[in-house]
């Protein structure tokens, strides 16, 4: 799709110095999700917006962490509270909130009745984590399967190794 004077205007971010970087409202929204930090141990003191806005930089760009602008908190910061959140369900938690809030600001249910599942088999190198091999399509790799709602709201991710369908229906996953 070819950028327009229409597109740009909904898309551009005034405020914001990279792309990805949280508008004043989506910081609003976003801030009472995020977890504090630990009171133990040395202070805390990066801000929490700037990591946020690290985060999505890095995900948005594609850059490495080492390529990752001086303007953000430290990398080793910025990655840890990615790892972290990934690991302790931050993530999937904060998802579900907010599609939850999305539906009911819609005058839907705030759980979608219907889901729309798709899958995707991606090459992988041999560094890196464990691949499989997809014997239908022929890709040494990875599996990558989502649900969404009738929206298209992300409503579960799974990442695993790449097998043929007969093998994945004796997976108990």
């Amino acid at each position: 799709m070819a950028w327009t004077e229409t597109t740009r205007s909904q898309y551009r971010c005034p405020a914001a110095g990279f792309a990805g970087d949280l508008t004043d409202a989506q910081r609003e929204v976003s801030a009472p999700l995020l977890p504090r930090p630990c009171t133990m141990g040395r202070p805390w003191t990066a801000n929490l917006r700037a990591v946020l806005n690290a985060i999505f930089h890095v995900l948005w760009t594609g850059c490495p962490w080492r390529a990752l602008p001086g303007s953000f908190p430290p990398r080793s910061t910025v990655q840890g509270c990615l790892y972290r959140w990934r690991d302790d369900g931050t993530w999937p938690w904060i998802n579900r909130v907010l599609v939850t809030r999305l539906g009911q600001a819609e005058g839907r249910r705030p759980f979608a009745s219907a889901g729309i599942i798709d899958s995707q088999s991606v090459r992988t190198t041999g560094r890196g984590g464990p691949r499989g091999f997809d014997a239908v399509k022929k890709v040494k790799g990875r599996k990558r399967h989502i649900v969404t709602d009738a929206r298209g709201f992300l409503m579960k991710a799974l990442v695993h190794t790449a097998m043929c369908r007969t093998a994945m229906a004796r997976c108990r996953c």
